[in-house]
């Protein structure tokens, strides 16, 4: 399942990018995150590694993850190294500059697992999740708008 969402947000990216870069400031507008952390020394850019928890379907998933691309006020990506629930899942942030602040666009692909019992599962999900995506995305909306 692939989703993209996009959020004008009145703010410059160098007010944003913490946003996106601290596992602490992801915690406060990614709701569904019961615990985020680091995994290992290396405390951010290409390659650092981190632990997300959240609570999906009545249950909760685990996922640890690679950071796959990180350029500092403009986008940073990460990929599923291994976890429950899912079968892979990587996140995409970008930051554009607009004549009224930046665009946050988010790409979301999720891979389920059970074969083509997952992909039926992906189309009924899938309101959902774009749900889930446009609230986080108006939750850093409001973090990045405040003074």
């Amino acid at each position: 399942m692939r989703i993209q969402k996009s959020i004008e947000i009145k703010a410059v990216a160098t007010k944003i990018w913490p946003l996106l870069a601290e596992p602490a400031n992801i915690a406060k507008w990614c709701r569904p995150a019961k615990n985020m952390r680091r995994t290992n020394t290396q405390n951010s850019g290409l390659g650092s590694t981190f632990y997300f928890e959240e609570r999906a379907v009545g249950r909760v998933m685990k996922l640890n993850f690679v950071v796959t691309e990180w350029v500092e006020n403009h986008s940073v990506a990460f990929k599923m190294t291994s976890g429950n629930l899912v079968k892979g899942y990587e996140q995409r942030y970008t930051l554009e500059k607009t004549p009224h602040g930046i665009c946050v666009t988010c790409f979301e692909k999720v891979k389920l697992p059970f074969g083509i019992l997952g992909k039926c599962f992906e189309l009924v999900r899938r309101p959902f999740s774009e749900g889930h995506l446009v609230r986080m995305l108006a939750e850093l909306k409001i973090m990045g708008e405040c003074p």
